[in-house]
């Protein structure tokens, strides 16, 4: 059975529906199968020995998830090659790959969740109502254990940025 959180988030105001569990800091990591491009796919253990920075967006095309994926895009570059950050969205791999480099972002790792939708169901992040992956932040350590979250209340808001990069240097320290 397929958990359902409603009021746990909205939209310009409006209640919507997130499916999955609410994970917690200190949860394993659940495993996702995700798209690099149409043929290739990326799993969790693709990523293992790394810290992982996920930053979930609804899509690359608005102006909150294309400010949100440009700050990161910027800190990677800080970060150093221990850290890995993940760019979740329900766009289309060729989509993803247009913006990428119409933004000139080239640091960090774009995934699409577009086929079964598997990251959001697996992090609750899934929304019932647009079929796409609500706005959230997670930081995984090399152990793929969860020592970061923020599932933002309104979808268009936009995360917090120093949080989880101070989260990200603690796990470096």
């Amino acid at each position: 059975m397929t958990q359902e959180r409603t009021n746990a988030a909205t939209f310009k105001g409006n209640p919507i529906t997130l499916i999955g569990p609410e994970l917690k800091v200190g949860d394993k990591a659940p495993d996702f199968r995700l798209n690099k491009n149409l043929l290739e796919e990326a799993t969790l253990a693709d990523y293992d020995g790394k810290i992982k920075l996920i930053s979930v967006v609804p899509s690359l095309d608005t102006g909150v998830c294309d400010a949100q994926t440009r700050r990161f895009n910027q800190e990677a570059a800080e970060l150093g090659e221990d850290v890995i950050i993940l760019t979740v969205s329900a766009d289309l791999p060729f989509a993803q790959a247009r913006w990428c480099g119409a933004a000139g972002v080239d640091r960090v790792v774009t995934l699409s969740d577009y086929k079964e939708n598997s990251f959001g169901k697996a992090y609750g992040v899934l929304i019932k109502e647009f079929a796409l992956d609500h706005r959230a932040v997670f930081v995984l350590d090399k152990d793929n254990t969860i020592r970061y979250i923020e599932v933002l209340n309104e979808m268009g808001e936009h995360p917090n940025y120093e949080e989880p990069i101070a989260a990200v240097k603690k796990l470096l320290a």
